[in-house]
């Protein structure tokens, strides 16, 4: 989604926006004054309270599919069209329009807000010398792969954080299921980058749920001897739906704990992989590391991390972008 003060404005990177986006993000969506929308669906994972979503917002939406425009957010100006093409007919309007180097100086309070909010604001967790964050594994392992992993990710708490700390500055290396919520996607998306890709390091960010529901693609893996990389970010629980539960209902856990799981590292092992384990915060590099250097089998890493870490910021449901919970 692009930011500013009229239509063709230039894309203005924030973010993840929505529910689980920085603080940055959804300040900025809830006080601009133009919101461009490209092939967005408006979910309510993005929007929060549809009533209070970028209440001050011209809302731009192009869509090649004229049933998803105004369906859940209702837009200003609707444009039907291939992307690409609409894409290249703004950005000649904005080529061509006079007054742009004007216009841009007219703006720079509002991008110096945007700054502060992007300052003040950090996405951030507190770390623990004695457990594993799981926000500390993602950032090791942007560190050790240079950030230039092709990433898959499963579908739940593993899947924001992945968003939210490892730094994709590239195209298609960020395969996720999205909002569709299904769980299982992340190491058969792996495997189909790995052979893609086969010079690539491919890594798939795991919950210890998650893993579980396509675990048998592992005798594919090794099969034809893909080396991708999995880290389950094990807390022992359904950490998304957990989450919702300490939040909203006192943490009455039901049917959240996963208290019953393979042994990871011997289950990798009886496919012919390479398993690995780090319970404590300095085995995380030695682990990602020993990873990085097989090169002909898939190896699966059990990070043992805190068990009741949450994702921040949060929109709890019904509420509005700027009522975030924060750290």
């Amino acid at each position: 989604m692009g930011l500013g003060g009229f239509p063709g404005t230039h894309p203005l990177f924030l973010g993840m926006l929505g529910m689980h986006g920085t603080y940055c993000a959804n300040m900025a969506v809830t006080n601009t004054d133009c919101l461009i929308a490209i092939g967005a669906r408006f979910d309510d994972r993005v929007t929060g309270k549809i009533d209070e979503f970028a209440p001050y917002a011209k809302i731009i939406h192009v869509d090649i599919d004229p049933t998803s425009i105004s369906k859940n957010v209702k837009v200003d100006i609707p444009i039907v069209g291939d992307v690409k093409l609409v894409l290249k007919d703004m950005l000649k309007h904005i080529d061509e329009t006079k007054g742009l180097k004007a216009y841009k100086e007219s703006i720079n309070e509002w991008h110096g807000q945007i700054k502060n909010w992007a300052e003040t604001h950090r996405l951030s967790y507190k770390y623990d010398d004695k457990k594993i964050k799981p926000q500390h594994v993602i950032e090791r392992i942007f560190e050790l792969t240079k950030g230039k992993a092709i990433i898959t990710t499963e579908v739940g708490q593993n899947q924001m954080w992945a968003a939210q700390f490892y730094k994709f500055d590239k195209p298609r290396t960020f395969l996720t299921s999205g909002g569709l919520g299904t769980m299982g996607f992340g190491f058969p998306a792996a495997i189909g980058a790995q052979v893609a890709f086969p010079d690539k390091i491919v890594i798939d960010i795991a919950g210890d749920g998650s893993i579980q529901m396509n675990i048998q693609e592992m005798a594919t893996a090794v099969q034809y001897k893909l080396p991708v990389k999995v880290a389950i970010l094990n807390n022992k629980f359904l950490g998304m739906v957990r989450q919702w539960q300490e939040f909203f209902y006192e943490k009455r856990y039901s049917h959240t704990c996963i208290s019953v799981a393979p042994d990871f590292v011997r289950l990798a092992e009886a496919y012919g992989a390479v398993g690995l384990r780090a319970t404590k915060p300095e085995e995380v590099d030695p682990v990602i590391k020993e990873a990085l250097t097989v090169k002909s089998k898939p190896v699966l890493m059990d990070f043992v991390v805190d068990p009741e870490e949450d994702v921040y910021p949060m929109v709890p449901a019904g509420q509005p972008l700027n009522k975030m919970l924060l750290v």
